[in-house]
């Protein structure tokens, strides 16, 4: 199966835009959340991409927020069966059902992103998915880089393989860039709600500071207030975001972010497939901007990111990244390990 870089959909725009009028009817882009909105920032970049695709084609987006498996399902049955001409789902969550939605409702398109039914594909389904792990490598070599004690971990949301694409990439970073790094034992939000549970993330925070980790990836989703939370009360630690750049959520305390451009991803894809122009997969990494760090960006100066009063640290991860994007230095996939 060909995966392609995502920047070749732009090329696009101009027929993705003719081919939502076509017939004369607004295209209807429909938004399956996995979980409610809230304030986890990934689903919010969902909705923006899709809301953004809808306008460029002249048409109307629809969001459907879910709460558990059930309500999946039956959101993703229903954008179909509203007559949408694209289903937009973000989430491993949709892994299982997606195949069988779309054989039965094969003249609607789906979008995954994020995560893809690898092995299960249908001709009506594409995904956009990332290559987490290379932005969170350059991260961990930029908490070894700064740390104070010399003992850096991470947290997320939940132990599965998906996310050891953030974990793992953050502590093979840590140790590239210091090998005599110390790794505190990776802890899981866990629980009921993982991806929106400040009080489990800011305990789980707490209890990794107290071990003497003083650079801790927080990969929580919308468990990550309650991370930073926790770092009130540890002056000379910092925290690395995720999805955005969350140093305006809280200023002095993130250093820096794993930014992944999923509204762009979506956007792109959409109109894409509007055109007949998308591939089946696109993988979406540094090389081609679907993800990056904040510190690396023109406007780290206005990004209240505590990274941008280190200079010489910011020069040594983008050439760091600049070996990744060359290929100069090769990092493997954790998912394809576990």
């Amino acid at each position: 199966m060909k995966i392609v870089p995502w920047l070749a959909a732009a090329s696009v725009l101009a027929a993705s835009s003719a081919a939502g009028l076509a017939d004369g009817a607004k295209p209807l882009i429909v938004y399956v959340s996995p979980n409610p909105i809230g304030v986890n920032d990934f689903l919010k970049l969902g909705k923006a991409g899709t809301e953004r695709a809808a306008k460029a084609l002249a048409g109307e987006a629809k969001i459907y927020e879910s709460t558990d498996p059930t309500t999946r399902k039956q959101n993703m049955e229903a954008a179909a069966k509203a007559g949408a001409k694209v289903v937009v789902s973000v989430g491993f969550e949709f892994n299982d059902m997606l195949p069988d939605v779309a054989t039965a409702y094969p003249a609607t398109k789906f979008l995954q992103v994020d995560s893809c039914p690898f092995g299960n594909m249908k001709p009506n389904i594409y995904c956009s998915v990332f290559r987490e792990y290379e932005a969170s490598f350059l991260t961990g070599a930029e908490a070894a880089l700064t740390s104070k004690t010399g003992k850096v971990g991470a947290i997320s949301a939940l132990d599965i393989p998906f996310l050891h694409r953030y974990t793992d990439g953050f502590i093979a970073g840590a140790k590239q860039a210091r090998p005599d790094i110390k790794v505190a034992t990776t802890l899981w939000v866990g629980g009921n709600n993982p991806f929106s549970d400040p009080a489990r993330g800011q305990e789980r925070a707490a209890a990794m500071l107290a071990e003497g980790a003083d650079r801790i990836l927080a990969a929580g989703a919308g468990s990550n207030g309650g991370i930073f939370k926790a770092f009130q009360d540890a002056p000379d630690a910092q925290a690395y975001g995720v999805d955005v750049n969350q140093c305006p959520q809280a200023p002095g305390i993130v250093m820096d972010n794993i930014e992944k451009k999923t509204d762009v991803a979506v956007e792109l894809a959409v109109k894409g497939i509007m055109a007949g122009a998308q591939q089946p997969i696109t993988a979406l990494g540094l090389s081609e901007g679907g993800m990056a760090l904040t510190g690396l960006g023109d406007d780290v100066k206005a990004s209240k990111c505590s990274i941008a009063d280190q200079p010489d640290v910011i020069a040594k991860v983008k050439a760091l990244r600049d070996k990744i994007v060359s290929g100069e230095i090769k990092i493997a996939d954790p998912m394809m390990a576990k």
